[in-house]
């Protein structure tokens, strides 16, 4: 999803669960130190005692004896409290393959930004803790590369961005574009010229690279609005040495959904169209372009495949990428329509809701590699006792 002012981002009220401590992948509960001396006094006590305890070197930590089916009660008992947490143990310990996913794909406003387009330093932590660890992360948005600067300040050391819904990939550590897969301004005016005529009050703007233009009609979104104005035909025809990332269409009164479908209907063959405001705004690129198809060849190039990859996403323009990516996660606030087509849920862009999950991930690996560290120790000891 994109800003407000282009797009704007979903404020339907949803609910939003606290987030919980997964017992097997949390902080360990605390064990008291024994009293100085304690396990000599034991030693001396007399073995035929019943109520003597075991020798000290030979106690078994409480959380050991616990049977599998405790275990299982303990766990039920947490998930009647949080309804995520069932999804989220099952996701992370017994779905993910090891090593785990490679990479996290995330929305931007409406998923990892909060409501006031801050990150909150819980997500940061997050996702320097990610990358720390190997996982890359690329962050898939509807912004156009000129509303970058707004949250580079913020994510800047982290990774890669894929804007204007898949039509251009910038890197946030340089400042620059890597690639552009723009819309042939010939199908841009097609469009244009379908809608207006079907859709009478319906005004156009275009995103080139780095500069924005509009109709007289179109509402301005930009607080210095003095950049000159003409119909779609002059837009098209001007700035050509910049590639056209966007066609934006709005409507002053249609229902979102409504204009959606009738422009698809109208004119999808000539570009892929979709929305991610709550107002009748849609955002058009180019045919075969979106926000899963420009990560899916990213991806590809790192050799990562979609099960490798977790993803993010809150409106109808993430949807392709959600059900592109092997993990695909809706937040609590996303659109009705993404919250029916996802698999996984979690928390709402305001409750952390992205760093939630990545703090499993990286718990689950952590849990995986102390386990095989435990094994690996296990051997070895076995196979020195065998020694002659």
């Amino acid at each position: 999803m994109t800003p407000a002012t282009e797009p704007a981002e979903s404020s339907e009220a949803r609910h939003r669960p606290e987030a919980r401590t997964d017992p097997r992948t949390g902080p360990e509960q605390s064990r008291p130190d024994r009293p100085d001396g304690q396990g000599e006094q034991h030693h001396r006590q007399d073995p035929q005692d019943p109520r003597s305890p075991q020798d000290p070197q030979e106690q078994q930590d409480p959380r050991e004896e616990q049977t599998p089916r405790e275990e299982q009660d303990e766990q039920d008992r947490h998930d009647e409290q949080d309804p995520y947490e069932y999804q989220h143990r099952q996701t992370f310990q017994k779905t993910f393959a090891d090593p785990g996913p490679r990479l996290i794909a995330t929305d931007l406003d409406g998923t990892l930004l909060r409501d006031d387009k801050t990150i909150s330093q819980r997500t940061t932590a997050a996702l320097a803790a990610a990358e720390d660890a190997g996982v890359e992360v690329f962050f898939v948005t509807g912004r156009p590369l000129r509303w970058m600067g707004v949250v580079a300040q913020h994510l800047a050391g982290h990774g890669m961005a894929i804007a204007a819904n898949g039509a251009a990939v910038y890197d946030l550590r340089a400042g620059t574009l890597i690639e552009a897969f723009p819309l042939p301004e010939d199908d841009a005016l097609a469009i244009a010229h379908a809608l207006r005529a079907a859709i009478p009050g319906t005004t156009f703007a275009i995103e080139r690279t780095f500069c924005f233009r509009r109709e007289p009609g179109y509402p301005p979104i930009e607080a210095d609005d003095s950049l000159p104005r003409a119909g779609i035909e002059e837009l098209l025809a001007a700035d050509r040495g910049q590639p056209l990332l966007k066609l934006l269409a709005k409507h002053p009164s249609l229902d979102p959904d409504e204009f959606l479908a009738t422009a698809l209907t109208l004119a999808g063959g000539h570009g892929e169209i979709t929305r991610s405001s709550e107002s009748a705004l849609l955002e058009i690129s180019g045919a075969g372009v979106s926000k899963a198809t420009t990560l899916a060849k990213c991806c590809a190039e790192r050799g990562v495949t979609a099960a490798e990859v977790v993803a993010f996403g809150d409106m109808p323009n993430d949807l392709a990428m959600l059900g592109w990516a092997g993990f695909p996660y809706a937040v609590a606030n996303a659109h009705p329509r993404v919250l029916a087509a996802t698999r996984y849920r979690t928390g709402s862009n305001n409750d952390d809701g992205v760093a939630r999950v990545i703090e499993r991930l990286l718990a689950a690996r952590a849990e995986r590699a102390e386990r095989t560290d435990r094994t690996d120790r296990a051997d070895r000891a076995d196979r020195t006792d065998r020694l002659p």
